[in-house]
């Protein structure tokens, strides 16, 4: 009686450690999460500040509007001018002073800056556009996403199914190639064959904010199909490599000698150890979606914060630069904390932060 009283008592011991332990290492990662953002978010800044301002205006515009915006936002300060009113020079305000002032700005007014260096966006609120360019980059990752799962989960399955046969072949042979490949030349392809050959798709996307009717989702599918080609052949090799592995396990000839037909020891079982590994390379797999669209974004003209990012980069404008990284930064910091998380629910073997 008193050894079923210590094995019970011994039972809810361990069903509290491993929350405990869970929530050790969620808080302890999110710590480090936000240390790394922090130091990134700084060389950010430092290497940004370091670059000489470019100052660009459209017809009609006087330049010494903008540098009187710059010297306002705190950037530059002692603006020279020649005899005819040109700006001929100014000194650069001390990095760490405006390391201060953009601080405060954000934490104490909520301010995240305007355009200056962009003639597009000038004087617009950084947050505001950054708001408005977002949703297109969001669908084109979601889209990619709800194709590319689906899609290379069941082509991973049917290959190692299949196992050395000639349809794993030929699964094995597109999938090296979409691999190799890099989503920027997918677009060509797409591009020229779908969009300008056969004429299947308009070449860039459509302009309006209609997002969820037809001709827009129509617009967008080149780029979706750049995106998600690659996932595809990821998503595939993952599961296909993952699976086989768990296919030729001990367990797997112990399910179908209790009578278990292959279909229900493969779904039942196997495919169930293999969402182990391939649960998480689903996230990290649209991370890196996520950055490649980057590109693909400037080549079918998606208005969204990919491209916008690269006309910052472009610009050199400070506080657009500045948000879309951190965006990025805390995207991908942000997903490696998810995976990590997952494998503990996935598979209740693991305890994440036990000793």
């Amino acid at each position: 009686m008193a050894f079923r009283l210590r094995l019970f008592i011994s039972s809810l011991n361990n069903r509290e450690v491993k929350p405990m332990y869970m929530f050790k290492y969620v808080m302890k990662r999110l710590g480090l999460m936000l240390l790394s953002f922090s130091v990134i978010m700084l060389i950010c800044f430092v290497l940004i500040k370091l670059l000489p301002i470019v100052v660009t205006v459209q017809a009609g515009e006087d330049a010494k509007i903008v540098y009187a915006q710059l010297e306002a936002r705190g950037y530059i300060q002692n603006i020279r001018y020649d005899a005819n009113g040109l700006v001929i020079g100014y000194d650069r305000v001390p990095i760490l002073t405006q390391l201060f002032i953009y601080l405060k700005r954000i934490f104490v007014y909520g301010d995240f800056g305007i355009g200056v260096t962009m003639s597009e966006y000038r004087n617009q609120p950084v947050w505001d556009v950054f708001i408005e360019k977002l949703p297109p980059t969001i669908l084109i990752n979601i889209y990619s996403s709800l194709i590319g799962v689906p899609i290379g989960i069941g082509l991973g399955i049917f290959a190692a199914l299949k196992k050395n046969k000639w349809q794993d072949q030929i699964i094995s042979t597109a999938v090296i190639l979409l691999i190799s490949l890099p989503s920027i030349v997918l677009g060509l392809v797409i591009q020229y064959v779908f969009c300008y050959k056969l004429d299947w798709f308009p070449l860039t996307m459509l302009s309006g904010y209609d997002y969820f009717s037809w001709k827009m989702f129509r617009s967008m599918l080149p780029a979706v199909l750049s995106l998600c080609l690659g996932s595809i052949a990821g998503y595939t090799r993952f599961t296909r490599a993952e699976l086989t592995e768990v296919l030729t396990g001990e367990f797997m000839l112990l399910a179908r000698t209790k009578g278990l037909t292959r279909g229900q020891a493969t779904f039942r079982h196997a495919l169930r150890n293999a969402m182990v590994v391939i649960f998480p390379s689903i996230l990290s797999e649209f991370i890196s979606v996520l950055s490649g669209s980057l590109i693909i974004e400037s080549m079918f003209s998606i208005p969204g914060v990919g491209r916008l990012y690269i006309m910052s980069i472009n610009a050199q404008d400070y506080d657009f630069f500045m948000l879309l990284s951190g965006f990025y930064c805390l995207v991908g910091l942000a997903a490696g904390i998810v995976v990590d998380i997952s494998y503990g629910f996935i598979d209740p073997r693991i305890r994440m932060g036990a000793k």
